[in-house]
């Protein structure tokens, strides 16, 4: 434990040995952050601060289970185990867990995703008689989610005239109306939302002082991770818990700041000298991860912005390659390029395919990668699609095991009430609706207050409910007296889900029923860590609380693939090589971030994260043209690759100029080549072309840049006309005139 400081540079050491007082450490890409806030908490442990009154907060999980792994390799487990150190909402959930009745809730409160909320508000759409080309459920949810980051209540909404003039004029003018249903809702069936996990903190140390002041001496000494990143909620709880101690150290890049679009305010970085002004500023410029090309290629790009603070990252890494600078006629000769490139530095230099990552703006982008990809047999994954925990299937099972936990979860019963299909019809859960409301109870409870004697239900339903209702009571009897994975392994077996699915016999039954038992795999490996923790907790209500805020950026890379992903899933990663595609105005630039300095610079620093995730290569592509609904338009090169200094990139299209041309020369030069009279090639006028292929022999493997790898299995022809025929792995066979084909042998 005594040597650690040794394993830290100059810069990195200041910001470890502040002990007292607010502090700032300003860190660039790839510059040991993560380190310098281990080495912190380890210091300030050994300097005798007790790890209980140590609150180190982070936005993924994977990022506080690494911290608190070193901490427990240079101290002990026991010690590391001792500190609070996780995500901002796993943190603010556990806090809640305790002191939820302060404010009006229960502590088995049900945590909603994105998913859940969304489903929720789609139910209120329908259910109001809207129109839903109107009120799209995500919109509705993102509105709700920004408003309630500024804190809007729904009485401070409909006290906002302009707010309400904004939905007007938007045609959505039932807004409130679905705000003020939406929150009435959740607060009846115990839900908290993600960012009510955040709103209701507030509101706790807002409305019980005690609250605040226990918390305020419980966490002496605040770390916080990716301080960039905070919303204006997040700061206000984190300012509300430091102003006792002010031990406040916070750690960002606000070149990395690039999550404006879910309420991250970069003035909380930018303006934490004022927020604090007697706080240290500490910078750490030393970058480890990347070239001196790539690093200076970076800085040239960034210094481009206005609103930033003054460093200037440097590296003593090897000078490195200059960065490939690649244009492409469409956007799957862009694909078919990135394959390619990918194939050769694979073969040339002996690498794995994990040592390649492509980047995109938007997730649509991947796939004329995908296509080229595939047909030269390279393995790939794309990053950032639908995660395991959003799976029907799996859905399914939680909505049993949170209605199990909480009676009163409406979405979770809307749910699996007749699923596995039990006859209980959509026309029967409206009515439960209807008599959920007349009697201000739970949908669940509803059941209960059914009269017999009426005849808004037949005997035969009301028989169907009871059986539900008394399968739910049962489990969850169950559940008080035994752990998670007992209870969910009950709730699979009695609902009879697996037999459901194996009946259907189809593949994609059969890939459920292997979800299913993935997801008992999961509960059974949770159990197994809580038996490692002192006084851990097996139970289901802890299990739904991990996998609900469970993370999908949380995923490790360990695939030996070659990964695929939008920027903003590649932010804290690195990779040997990396592509960054589609580089083109009014893509990257997003079109729908252009209309002020604060979107362009925004979408500048994503660039700049784009770029600095390279250690080694790194390579950017446009398109002079790309597909769109159905037309082919021109493009025009992103005004961030002139902002890059020509010092550090290699155009491989050098005869060709990236300055922009107007539209109107654009247009007048496809026009003169379309009204070109095309006339059919004489095979006999083109003079011959000495190809070293014309020779190629019988079993001889070989690369085609569109087909892919492949086997010669005929020669035939002569002269200029002798082609072969080969067998491709991705693409079959092929007849290939050697004269013309560009074809390369692999050894």
């Amino acid at each position: 434990m005594n040597n650690y400081l040794e394993n830290l540079n100059e810069e990195q050491k200041l910001p470890v040995l502040h002990k007292d007082g607010p502090l700032i450490v300003i860190a660039g890409a790839g510059s040991g952050k993560t380190r310098v806030l281990t080495y912190r908490i380890v210091h300030l442990i050994n300097q005798g601060v007790d790890p209980f009154n140590i609150l180190a907060l982070t936005f993924t999980n994977k990022a506080a289970l690494e911290m608190k792994k070193r901490i427990s390799e240079i101290t002990s487990e026991s010690i590391s185990r001792n500190i609070w150190m996780g995500t901002f909402h796993s943190i603010f959930a556990r806090i809640l867990r305790s002191e939820a009745p302060l404010i009006g809730f229960p502590t088995n409160f049900t945590i909603y995703d994105t998913y859940d909320s969304e489903k929720l508000i789609s139910n209120i759409i329908k259910e109001f008689k809207l129109d839903k080309d109107h009120y799209k459920a995500k919109t509705i949810r993102n509105r709700i989610s920004t408003l309630k980051n500024n804190f809007i209540s729904v009485e401070s909404y409909f006290n906002n005239p302009e707010l309400i003039e904004i939905d007007k004029s938007s045609k959505r003018d039932q807004f409130g109306n679905i705000y003020n249903e939406y929150v009435k809702r959740c607060f009846k069936a115990c839900v908290m939302d993600f960012d009510d996990l955040l709103l209701k903190t507030n509101e706790l140390l807002k409305k019980s002082p005690e609250a605040l002041r226990k918390y305020q001496d419980k966490f002496k000494y605040i770390l916080v991770d990716e301080y960039q990143d905070t919303n204006y909620s997040q700061y206000l709880i984190v300012k509300a818990l430091a102003d006792r101690h002010e031990n406040l150290c916070v750690v960002g890049d606000d070149s990395q700041s690039i999550y404006s679009f879910r309420g991250a305010n970069i003035d909380n970085i930018l303006n934490f000298k004022k927020h604090y002004p007697d706080s240290k500023t500490y910078k750490l410029e030393q970058n480890y991860r990347s070239t001196k090309n790539i690093v200076q290629a970076a800085n040239s790009l960034i210094n481009h912005n206005i609103l930033k603070l003054d460093k200037t990252i440097w590296t003593n890494n090897t000078t490195g390659d200059k960065i490939i600078l690649n244009k492409s006629l469409s956007d799957s000769e862009e694909g078919r390029y990135v394959s390619s490139n990918i194939f050769e530095l694979k073969n040339n230099y002996q690498l794995k395919n994990s040592s390649f990552a492509v980047l995109y703006r938007t997730n649509a982008q991947s796939r004329s990668v995908e296509d080229a990809l595939r047909k030269i047999n390279i393995d790939y994954q794309v990053f950032g699609g639908l995660s395991f925990y959003q799976r029907k299937e799996v859905k399914d099972v939680l909505a049993y095991l949170r209605l199990i936990e909480n009676l009163n979860d409406e979405e979770s019963l809307r749910r699996i009430i007749n699923f596995p299909p039990r006859g209980i019809g959509q026309t029967t859960l409206d009515k439960l609706v209807i008599l959920s409301k007349d009697k201000d109870v739970s949908l669940f409870e509803s059941i209960s207050e059914i009269d017999r004697n009426s005849k808004m239900f037949n005997s035969r339903t009301i028989e169907k409910l009871e059986n539900f209702k008394n399968l739910i009571l049962s489990f969850k009897i169950y559940s008080s007296k035994n752990n998670a994975y007992e209870t969910s392994s009950l709730v699979v077996h009695q609902t009879k889900l697996v037999d459901f699915y194996r009946n259907d016999g189809t593949l994609e039954s059969m890939n459920r029923i292997e979800n299913i038992e993935e997801l008992l795999n999961g509960v059974n490996d949770f159990i197994d860590q809580q038996l490692e923790i002192y006084e851990g907790d097996n139970s289901l209500s802890k299990y739904l609380q991990d996998v609900a805020l469970y993370s999908e950026t949380d995923k490790e890379i360990k695939s030996e693939k070659v990964s695929l992903m939008s920027i903003h899933m590649a932010k804290g990663l690195e990779f040997p090589i990396v592509y960054v595609v589609g580089l083109e105005e009014n893509l990257f630039p997003s079109i729908m971030s252009i209309n002020s300095r604060e979107e362009i610079e925004e979408e500048r620093r994503l660039f700049y994260v784009a770029m600095t995730r390279a250690k080694e290569k790194l390579i950017l592509s446009h398109c002079e043209q790309r597909f769109k609904w159905g037309n082919i338009i021109d493009c025009e090169p992103s005004r961030f690759l002139s902002e890059i200094d020509t010092n550090y990139i290699n155009n491989i299209n050098n005869n060709r100029s990236y300055v922009r041309q107007k539209i109107d020369e654009n247009k007048l030069r496809i026009k003169k080549l379309s009204s070109r009279n095309l006339k059919k090639i004489n095979p006999n006028s083109i003079s011959k072309i000495k190809n070293p292929l014309v020779n190629i022999n019988l079993n001889e493997k070989v690369y085609h840049e569109r087909f892919g790898e492949g086997i010669v299995e005929d020669i035939e022809g002569e002269g200029d006309n002798i082609r072969a025929k080969i067998n491709f792995k991705a693409s079959g066979e092929k007849k290939i005139l050697l004269k013309f084909a560009k074809l390369k042998i692999i050894k």
